[in-house]
């Protein structure tokens, strides 16, 4: 497994996102907040993490959902996956969503999303009038029929 250097400023009082375990392939991002959230069902806000990074060229972190948030709490992140790019040096925050039927309360420190470092490639596009023939074709959405 290949190890890249991220550069990392943290201004809140929780600790660095860290692996949980030798297979992990996301960090848990924590909330830095003065006071509690309560989120109400279908509300979003934005919450802050106290993190600032920077990414080498050529690599972006993906900001996901923590799944046992989303399964206990019904709380979710929008514009998901989030992408933070190479030259953006701003607070990561996070855009989350209560799609629950009760209040949710996000306390500081709580674990809100996972940051996940990924390469990524330039694409250089060729404008053609005509794209080749495959199998699959224009068929989207279900067009399979598997279920």
């Amino acid at each position: 497994m290949q190890t890249v250097q991220v550069n990392i400023v943290n201004t809140s009082s929780n600790p660095l996102p860290a692996y949980a375990t030798e297979g992990s392939a996301g960090m848990d991002l924590r909330a830095n907040l003065a006071a509690s959230i309560t989120l109400q069902p279908f509300e979003r806000h934005l919450i802050p993490t106290g993190l600032f990074i920077e990414l080498p060229p050529g690599y972006e972190a993906q900001v996901r959902p923590r799944s046992g948030m989303a399964l206990k709490q019904g709380i979710t992140c929008l514009n998901s996956p989030g992408t933070v790019d190479s030259d953006y040096r701003g607070e990561i925050k996070i855009i989350l969503i209560n799609l629950s039927n009760t209040t949710q309360v996000i306390n500081h420190g709580d674990r809100i999303a996972q940051m996940i470092i990924a390469r990524t490639e330039r694409a250089e596009l060729n404008e053609v009038q005509q794209l080749q023939v495959s199998l699959r074709g224009a068929g989207g959405f279900g067009h399979t029929g598997i279920d």
